[in-house]
């Protein structure tokens, strides 16, 4: 498994104080991310970051990974302790459907920010709707990712059959943008926030465009479940002529059902108290709002989760 572990932070043991005004017991925090240019994984070292400097005892690691499907595999066998994961994976490990041959014991902290659906094509591209991919060079996003996720599901209800009706590879983000740059495929699929720093760095090598995807979310919806809704990402974002029209599909932060309650609550706490630190590390970190927090389905909250957000009800 194509793991990067990065250490962010070892607190000496003997400095560090518990409640007791004694050494705090260590334990370990090991968080999937993505990979290590993406938001996930700028998150996760910001979390870690925080955890280090505001846990006692905690002892943070950041793991490199193909994302949702992997890092939900990850909490659920114990390798990790927290994890990023799109809201359609965690739906499918959660009630046990393909790719996961089981119900996988995941809950969830919080809902954190939205993700969306790129389709990204060089500028004179003719392909101008998920359609024209029939027959081409496509990156459908890195095995075992939520992009590989939503991409087969909207080739799917694009009626193309991702097997025999495109060409269809499966890289990493970096590689899929050296790939199109270089004319080896015509076009590859993500899913981030905002901003995809590849993407913008793409965007200033080449002349780049977004393929519009709004008008398959409710064909998502119908086939699937109730996650996708119709999202814009602004022109500027990557220099674009005009806006686009795209998918937005929720980004979740999730553990294993038996994390003890007050490392969940801690956990839980950290992301609100220290959201400015976590927003230095990526701005995606300032869209987590205690009224949208909550809403996770199908996944349950954590009881430590319930906890902090049942004592911090009604504050900004």
């Amino acid at each position: 498994m194509r793991w990067v572990i990065v250490l962010v932070a070892a607190a000496l043991l003997s400095t560090v104080s518990g409640c007791g005004g004694g050494p705090a017991r260590p334990w370990r925090l090991v968080i999937a991310a993505g990979g290590r240019k993406a938001v996930y994984y700028a998150y996760g070292q910001g979390i870690a970051r925080a955890a280090a400097a505001h846990l006692p005892g905690a002892r943070p690691q950041v793991l490199a990974t193909a994302a949702s499907v992997e890092n939900l595999r990850l909490v659920a066998s114990g390798r990790a302790d927290v994890a990023f994961t799109l809201a359609d994976s965690a739906e499918l490990a959660f009630e046990g459907r393909p790719p996961f041959t089981k119900q996988e014991p995941v809950v969830a902290l919080a809902r954190l920010y939205e993700n969306y659906t790129y389709l990204v094509v060089a500028a004179d591209s003719d392909i101008r709707k998920l359609t024209d991919l029939r027959g081409r060079r496509v990156s459908l996003g890195a095995d075992g990712s939520g992009t590989e996720l939503i991409a087969t599901r909207l080739l799917t209800v694009a009626r193309l059959d991702p097997r025999k009706d495109v060409r269809a590879s499966r890289t990493q983000l970096a590689d899929a943008a050296t790939a199109l740059r270089a004319g080896r495929i015509d076009a590859f699929f993500f899913s981030g926030g905002l901003p995809i720093p590849q993407i913008a760095e793409l965007a200033k090598q080449m002349p780049i465009r977004l393929v519009e995807l709004a008008d398959y979310a409710a064909p998502l919806r119908k086939k699937y479940q109730a996650f996708y809704e119709e999202q814009s990402i602004l022109a500027s974002t990557y220099g674009l002529d005009g806006p686009v029209q795209t998918i937005g599909v929720p980004n979740y932060l999730v553990v294993n059902a038996s994390m003890p309650d007050d490392r969940a609550y801690a956990l839980t706490r950290l992301l609100f108290t220290r959201r400015d630190d976590l927003a230095a590390a990526h701005p995606a970190a300032l869209y987590l709002d205690r009224r949208s927090a909550v809403s996770t389905y199908p996944l349950p909250l954590h009881p430590g989760a319930i906890r902090y957000y049942r004592e911090t009800k009604g504050e900004g």
